[in-house]
């Protein structure tokens, strides 16, 4: 059973990784996580994490996961940038990914400021406040998943 555990913590590991970097759904791994030591309590090990706060969790984990799609594109139009801005903003975030955490942040904002600049032919200035709003937006659902995967392995170390 101190597998489960061990799983539990690694997975809470990794969502917290996961909130930082794209790629890794990190809220939703570190659900997993509870749900491990959840299990991990049922078979009398731990402080049992409760199955009210395992749904309350999973909840949470599904907005989160809806608004981490949501913001970005709000900001992004906020600051009148266009969907192509969105999706380049992505696109850099991926090829930064490389160059950790610098390359993000720059791949995200080159990469939202020359989609909107080439594909939806804005000038400068435009681009450049689209790419502003994408990387407010990022930084915002960032900002939300660490919260959220910090806190559940919170619980997930305070149930072990």
């Amino acid at each position: 059973m101190i597998v489960l555990a061990i799983l539990a913590v690694v997975a809470g590991v990794i969502g917290i990784i996961g909130s930082l970097f794209p790629g890794i759904p990190g809220p939703p791994v570190s659900w997993l996580g509870m749900l491990l030591m959840f299990f991990y309590g049922r078979a009398g090990k731990g402080d049992p994490i409760t199955t009210k706060a395992l749904i309350i969790w999973l909840v949470v984990v599904i907005i989160a996961s809806i608004v981490a799609y949501v913001i970005p594109a709000y900001t992004t139009k906020l600051t009148g940038g266009s969907k192509y801005a969105s999706r380049g903003a992505i696109i850099g975030l991926f090829a930064g990914m490389f160059i950790p955490p610098i390359g993000m942040i720059v791949g995200s904002l080159l990469g939202a400021f020359l989609a909107d600049f080439i594909f939806d032919d804005k000038g400068v200035w435009k681009s450049f406040k689209a790419s502003i709003g994408a990387f407010a937006g990022f930084m915002c659902t960032t900002g939300i998943n660490i919260i959220c995967s910090g806190l559940m392995m919170y619980y997930i170390i305070a149930a072990f």
